[in-house]
């Protein structure tokens, strides 16, 4: 008779298996085993989604043994983690970033020619995870990547919404919004794991109780609770065997349905409160300009941060018990903008009402372990709650943000006795006839650092938004330059420059490593490299100028200047600004005036807030232009403007390398800090820009003739302040004038009458904040120097490697190594090595 196996022999057994093989025969029979076994399809299958699980199945095995590895490092060596909170995450596609990390980007390509799969076919099945807005979304995404290459123990925390950033239509030159159902066919890359769902409380009201030792206490009761499952997505570091985590939680309610109302036969009654619970993770960012939006705002806000604490304290108690000693020398929070700003009032409920902690040492956990990045200058985005909808919502964690301000009102009147107009600027609750509470002057006072994304934006956050702050605790206040992953944005979504540059550097160690790159300077007088430079542009203008062709059906000429503007809409990006200048163009070329003309090719994309009227009114115009000048036989292919539709992380991977002339034109002083002015700049783009955000700092980096730049400076931006006089400035500007006279006589939009005039009327209006018509000459001027520059085909190849040489700074590894070096404190730790 056999003897029975030992129980920790055969968990063993289970969990330790051998590597998986990395050729491409192992790849191929993985393949093979998913496709027919785990999916079920055979030879008669035609539709290439299967292919694409099947492949997705093969590379997820590899990254969990990683993963697992990673995972089992971080325990055994009780390193210090840091946890990021972010509203937003916005990943794009998952399968390439996969492959080339893991290194089986040649083998994967090459296995999938064995069994006569087209790996791009496959990988044009995944659905953009749009889990975000754009740069802040798109900036956590390339943090995390950086956090795995440098091996570093940080773990994202998001939301699992079941429809993404809106998919945008454009009918008639409008945009129109459309769910983006992102997983709708269910998201491969993600490992559920319901044995950690947390249990959060919405409602209710405080109660107060003396505890057994006769401490005064206080519980949430009468709560209407929600469940949070999280979903694993991992995220591989590059080459290095890391496999950090990114959960996102899903809401459910707590029962399926009330059986005593289905009983009843009120069957939609019997499910309002799944739905209900369900909705908070529904949808990506509702619109909070209704109380309704509001409400599930800050719930979806609360949820995360709740969800995400629960979980790092469920962790710690599990080690280490009721001990939190060393609980603030352990961890980190980074709070990614004001969204996630309940986190400093929920872990103080959680360290004194569930824990059982006095208020001094819960305080001193909380304000040591939080760490807030703020990522906007204007002062209408920072959020604001009305005390009434937390009083509804969150009643305990009100209680607790009135205590905070008591007793941070009482250290502001000992820094300045008597003032008490400096003690109502900084109060976490801003008086009126509807209170609110300061969520932005919240995660301050509750962190032990605040730091604004580029050099320009932390200056002026502490001199002008938080400058009382700034006063009362100087040493909290840091700058950490923002930046991109050189992986996603330079080696997996431009590899012919990537391939030259490795040649020419004599390896790949760039890509950990960008500020290898200044080494390219050297061959920037070197003719053949130069030409192999301009071929790669070349072929990449090429693949850019047939995506315009099928999704804007507009013909791009590869010889002309590919002038690009990607982001979002908003006012203060200056989209109008760009048009304008089109059509100061366009008047040109109908008035003969075309001596020594640069055929240009101008593209705009980026979506706009569905409430936003004018950014939408922006859009419109856009596109009724490109419809005048693309259909005007005088013009030819001397000028010609797409907008594309339903811009995404996926369709700026082609569009970067593509690109010769990068806008970045924001009003000085509004833009915090931009990062796909560093995507352009990496993949040797030439900006026109502003003195803002990280153009300043890109400028330095490439010097000023290799930059174009106009505009007023932030300084002068708000020196112009109340005495600005746009009629005067248009009526002294002959381009200008004529412009207007074009827009305002309804040239572009004969068949709709005044569709134009709210556009019209903010340009003129003494009150623009975003100062077009100041900034309108000293832009066209610029524009000027470009058409000269690119004419000079051999200079502006030169300066386009400086550009490219010069972007290492704005590597997010920089920008991690930054925030670990100041913030974090983190140790690298790699994984364990696999048997």
């Amino acid at each position: 008779m056999d003897k029975p196996l030992d129980p920790n022999t055969l968990r063993d057994s289970l969990t330790e298996l051998p590597p998986l093989g990395m050729d491409i025969f192992d790849l191929v029979e993985d393949f093979r085993h998913y496709y027919t076994y785990t999916l079920g399809r055979d030879r008669h299958c035609r539709s290439p989604h299967y292919a694409y699980q099947a492949l997705v199945l093969t590379l997820r095995d590899r990254l969990m043994e990683r993963w697992k590895s990673t995972r089992y490092a971080y325990e055994a060596e009780g390193c210090r983690q840091a946890f990021y909170l972010s509203l937003e995450f916005l990943m794009g596609r998952a399968l390439g970033n996969a492959m080339l990390n893991l290194d089986l980007d040649e083998n994967t390509a090459l296995a999938m020619q064995c069994l006569g799969q087209d790996l791009e076919t496959l990988s044009a099945n995944e659905h953009d995870a749009g889990l975000g807005n754009g740069g802040l979304g798109r900036l956590a995404a390339c943090f995390l990547d950086s956090c795995a290459t440098l091996q570093l123990p940080v773990m994202g925390y998001g939301i699992r919404y079941e429809y993404g950033m809106f998919r945008q239509n454009i009918v008639n030159g409008h945009q129109s919004e459309e769910p983006d159902h992102w997983l709708r066919d269910g998201n491969p890359w993600e490992l559920a794991r319901p044995e950690y769902t947390m249990r959060i409380h919405f409602g209710g009201r405080t109660e107060f109780y003396r505890s057994a030792t006769g401490v005064l206490r206080a519980r949430w009761v009468d709560t209407n609770d929600v469940l949070a499952i999280p979903y694993d997505i991992p995220v591989p570091g590059y080459h290095n065997g890391t496999v950090n985590t990114l959960r996102l939680w899903k809401a459910a309610a707590t029962d399926e349905f009330d059986l005593g109302e289905f009983n009843s036969g009120l069957y939609p009654e019997s499910v309002s409160d799944k739905n209900a619970a369900e909705n908070i993770t529904m949808v990506l960012y509702p619109n909070d300009s209704s109380e309704n939006g509001k409400d599930l705002r800050l719930r979806q806000q609360y949820f995360l941060a709740s969800a995400s604490l629960q979980d790092v304290l469920q962790r710690w108690t599990g080690q280490k018990g009721g001990d939190f000693t060393d609980f603030a020398a352990k961890n980190c929070f980074q709070l990614n903008d004001t969204h996630p700003s309940c986190a400093v009032p929920e872990l103080m409920r959680l360290l004194m009402d569930v824990h059982g902690l006095g208020w001094d040492e819960a305080w001193n956990i909380t304000s040591q372990t939080m760490a807030y990045t703020n990522h906007t200058l204007l002062p209408e985005a920072l959020e604001r709650w009305p005390v009434s909808l937390f009083k509804r919502l969150l009643p305990r964690l009100l209680d607790i943000i009135y205590e905070i301000n008591g007793r941070f009102l009482v250290e502001v009147s000992r820094r300045w006795p008597g003032d008490h107009e400096r003690q109502r600027r900084m109060s976490l609750i801003e008086e009126g006839p509807q209170p609110q509470v300061r969520m932005a002057y919240l995660a301050i006072v509750g962190s032990f650092s605040v730091n604004g994304v580029a050099e320009l934006h932390s200056r002026l956050l502490q001199q002008g938004l938080f400058s009382d702050f700034y006063e009362l605790w100087p040493e909290k206040f840091n700058n950490k330059t923002n930046g991109v992953t050189p992986r996603r944005w330079l080696a997996w979504c431009n590899p012919e420059l990537a391939q030259l540059i490795t040649e020419t550097l004599g390896g790949n160690a760039w890509v950990t490593d960008l500020q290898l790159l200044s080494r390219l300077a050297l061959s920037a007088d070197d003719p053949a490299f130069c030409a192999r430079w301009r071929q790669v542009k070349q072929d990449n203008k090429a693949r850019l100028a047939s995506l315009v062709q099928t999704r804007c059906g507009v013909e791009f000429n590869i010889e002309a200047l590919f002038d690009v503007q990607v982001k979002r809409i908003h006012e203060y990006k200056r989209q109008l600004l760009n048009i304008l200048h089109v059509i100061h163009l366009y008047d040109r070329l109908k008035r003969g005036d075309d001596d020594n003309w640069t055929p240009r090719c101008v593209l705009i994309g980026g979506k706009a807030a569905p409430g936003y009227f004018l950014a939408k009114r922006i859009i419109k115009l856009i596109n009724n232009v490109a419809e005048v000048v693309n259909n005007d036989p005088a013009v030819g292919d001397r000028l010609k403007v797409a907008f594309i539709p339903n811009y995404g992380v996926s369709l700026m991977e082609i569009i970067a390398p593509g690109t010769d002339l990068s806008e970045q034109i924001s009003t000085a002083g509004k833009e915090a800090s931009g990062t796909g002015n560093m995507k352009f700049m990496m993949n040797g783009a030439l900006t026109i820009g502003t003195l803002d955000g990280a153009n300043i700092e890109i400028r330095e980096e490439v010097g000023d003739e290799n930059f174009f730049l106009f505009g007023l400076t932030a300084e002068e931006v708000e020196a112009l302040r109340g005495h600005y006089d746009p009629h005067a400035i248009i009526e002294a500007d002959e381009d200008l004038a004529r412009v207007m006279r074009l827009l305002e006589s309804g040239h572009f939009n004969q068949f709709e009458p005044e569709i134009f005039d709210p556009l019209t009327r903010a340009i003129r209006n003494p009150h623009d904040p975003w100062l077009v018509a100041a900034d309108f000459r000293g832009y066209l001027e610029a524009q000027k120097l470009v058409d000269i520059a690119y004419q000079d085909q051999e200079n502006w190849v030169r300066m386009s490697i400086l550009n490219a040489a010069c972007s290492g700074k704005f590597s997010t590894d920089r920008t991690m190594q930054d925030y670990n070096r100041d913030i974090w404190k983190l140790e690298p730790t790699p994984p364990v090595p696999m048997v």
